[in-house]
């Protein structure tokens, strides 16, 4: 009965899931949107940020009054580098390369976040390696092949693979138009990815911090809802370094409004309790493994809906990534799944040795 209970209950995780990554392709298509018609990326940081801390602090408060630690300064220091890292720096330089590239390319580029931050864990002895099991060997397949499909992502886009029939008008004006525009698309589509991957970076290294400060601070509500604030805070303070007129604190139309509220709710609202549900249901490995989802939603959309073009380096890439994801997950998964075992053998061992020196 329990275990069928368990297999009927997963369901709502994987319902949960799937809804979380339908959402993000939405915010990934609507903040592209946004994004090109003007809004300063700080300026939706700043807004998105102090929207979620806003609606996730009752939440916060409600669950986590009775078991809140007290704050100390070092505290308060790891939640402040923590908005800087993973509220500010990591949404304001994916969202630049959002601007500047396409959104299935950047969604590829959120897959390779659990490797670098496997690559980042692994010198502070977070993480470990061990090549003489297919474990060990795993995990370092998925890193190599993901670090191999970043570079491929960076370096290389290669021709469009052209779905639709053109007439041979309208394909040799677009061929015209685009070597015209070519020198310029290449260097904004060159930043765009260097951005996307300093964005992966920190983002990789707020996950550092987090497993740092959720030790010291385990209430991971309120600790959103700090590092929400604490982003606003600081992507509010560059915004008034770099852009000084009020103009562009100004939400010009529907669509600017929407996407902000949207963000801010069901981006850093809604989605984080949703996927803090399923971590504490599932583990992180279950959740993680939903991630490339949003890369083949927000690929349909571009592809079938907006007309985008699919160029061979993005395909490829994005394949390879996933691949090694996968890998990397399966070996994550397979590696605690071993120390359980480890664990519940050593503890069922100690039990028995206690029964037989206490005989009745």
């Amino acid at each position: 009965m329990i275990a069928e209970s368990k297999s009927g209950g997963i369901w709502k995780q994987i319902v949960a899931m799937v809804a979380v990554q339908v959402a993000f392709a939405g915010l990934n298509i609507l903040v592209q949107i946004v994004l090109n018609n003007g809004m300063s990326p700080l300026v939706l940081v700043t807004y998105r940020q102090l929207i979620g801390s806003i609606f996730i602090a009752p939440i916060a408060y409600i669950r986590e009054r009775k078991r809140r630690p007290k704050l100390t300064i070092s505290i308060i220091f790891h939640l402040i580098l923590s908005g800087i890292m993973g509220a500010s720096l990591t949404q304001v330089l994916f969202f630049i390369g959002l601007q500047y590239t396409s959104a299935t390319f950047a969604c590829a580029f959120i897959n390779i976040v659990p490797v670098i931050t496997f690559l980042i864990a692994l010198p502070f002895g977070l993480e470990s390696i061990n090549m003489k099991n297919k474990v060990g060997m795993a995990k370092m397949f998925g890193t190599l092949v993901c670090v191999a499909g970043a570079m491929i992502l960076t370096l290389y886009r290669g021709p469009a693979l052209t779905l639709w029939h053109m007439n041979t008008n309208s394909r040799s004006y677009e061929n015209q138009l685009a070597r015209a525009t070519l020198p310029k698309r290449h260097e904004k589509w060159t930043l765009g990815s260097i951005t996307l991957l300093g964005g992966c970076i920190c983002w990789s290294s707020w996950f550092i911090i987090q497993a740092k400060l959720s030790k010291r601070y385990p209430v991971i509500y309120t600790s959103n809802v700090f590092m929400s604030l604490f982003g606003a805070i600081i992507s509010a303070l560059l915004t008034f370094l770099i852009h000084r007129e009020p103009s562009y604190w100004t939400l010009k139309g529907h669509m600017q409004l929407i996407a902000v509220f949207y963000a801010g709710m069901v981006g850093s609202g809604i989605c984080f309790i949703a996927m803090a549900w399923c971590v504490e249901r599932r583990g992180p490995v279950f959740t993680a493994a939903f991630s490339p989802l949003v890369q083949l939603i927000v690929g349909i959309v571009d592809l079938f809906v907006l007309k985008r073009k699919l160029h061979i380096g993005s395909a490829l890439g994005s394949t390879l990534i996933i691949v090694g994801l996968y890998s990397l997950l399966w070996g994550k998964n397979q590696e605690k799944q071993s120390c359980t075992t480890k664990i519940f053998q050593a503890t069922t061992t100690t039990t028995d040795d206690e029964d037989a020196s206490n005989p009745t």
